[in-house]
């Protein structure tokens, strides 16, 4: 890895058309340049509203391959800028044939690679089993010229063995593009609770896997359709170090360019005062394939 590496995420409203939220991501990304950024992180599926509120087959109308026009589009900023970007795309591979799809630009516009998400969630507001068919891609990470990422996408954010995987393949970072929110009918400390979850178990991959950690989320509220009810997405992107301190934040409502400096030296230190990798027992772990433990 880079031995000084700016990273930036980028927490925005995804709530506008295709073409404003667009706009407003390359802006963004324009600002990290600004900023010497080597990576900046779009939020979860940052082209429109959180689709997945309901099951509805037209939505399926707002899927573009990969390669395709927007892919087209954020590889010339990525060369222009010569910035590493992850972005995630739903992804129409065939018909009948869909994923939500992270694709990473290097800094010479070539994609470097794709994550197709693994974990799908089916839950209400939350329907994306409907539309997403489970990664094939596995975990691996995305070699760049930055650095090799482990790019994973919000649902998989709560699975430590998705984390511990891409550690184990040789991901440097974790990178996280999430859209999550609180329902608003629950009670604040219901949503203070759920939040600190969020925030814990992604320091927790961190801690020990050993890397930075990059959480990217949206904000605002999105109403689901034919109804009252919604989403509040609730920002708090982060970015973490290697021994999950949290180096900066955004709050649940601002936009903001969340920046940090990573110091690759000092992940390989952690590693080596730490050595999770080195103590754990192989040996007595097979069970982890199990569904569960009769």
């Amino acid at each position: 890895m880079k031995a000084n590496l700016i990273i930036t995420a980028v927490q925005q409203a995804c709530d506008k058309d295709r073409e404003t939220n667009l706009d407003f991501s390359i802006a963004k990304i324009h600002e990290a340049a600004s900023l010497n950024a080597d990576i900046v992180v779009l939020p979860e599926l940052h082209l429109g509203p959180y689709f997945c509120q309901d099951e509805n087959y037209n939505n399926f109308e707002l899927a573009q391959a990969i390669p395709g026009p927007t892919t087209e589009i954020l590889s010339a900023v990525a060369k222009k800028l010569s910035i590493v970007i992850v972005a995630t795309i739903f992804e129409k591979r065939a018909p009948g044939l869909y994923h939500n799809t992270a694709v990473v630009f290097d800094k010479d516009g070539s994609i470097a690679g794709k994550y197709r998400k693994m974990h799908i969630p089916d839950d209400p507001g939350f329907y994306e089993k409907y539309y997403f068919t489970p990664g094939d891609l596995g975990f691996k990470p995305i070699e760049t010229s930055v650095g090799k990422l482990g790019v994973l996408i919000c649902w998989d954010q709560w699975f430590p063995e998705a984390a511990r995987l891409m550690a184990l393949a040789g991901a440097e970072l974790l990178i996280y593009p999430t859209a999550i929110g609180w329902d608003p009918e629950d009670i604040s400390e219901e949503q203070q609770r759920q939040l600190n979850a969020w925030i814990t178990i992604q320091r927790s991959h961190a801690v020990a896997n050993g890397i930075p950690v990059i959480a990217c989320n949206r904000i605002g509220f999105e109403q689901a359709p034919n109804s009252t009810a919604g989403i509040n997405f609730w920002g708090n992107s982060f970015i973490t170090g290697p021994q999950g301190e949290i180096i900066d934040c955004a709050d649940a409502t601002e936009s903001k360019l969340v920046t940090a400096s990573i110091d690759g030296s000092r992940i390989e230190r952690v590693r080596q005062i730490w050595p999770y990798l080195r103590d754990r027992r192989i040996d007595a772990y097979s069970d982890l394939t199990k569904r569960f433990i009769d």
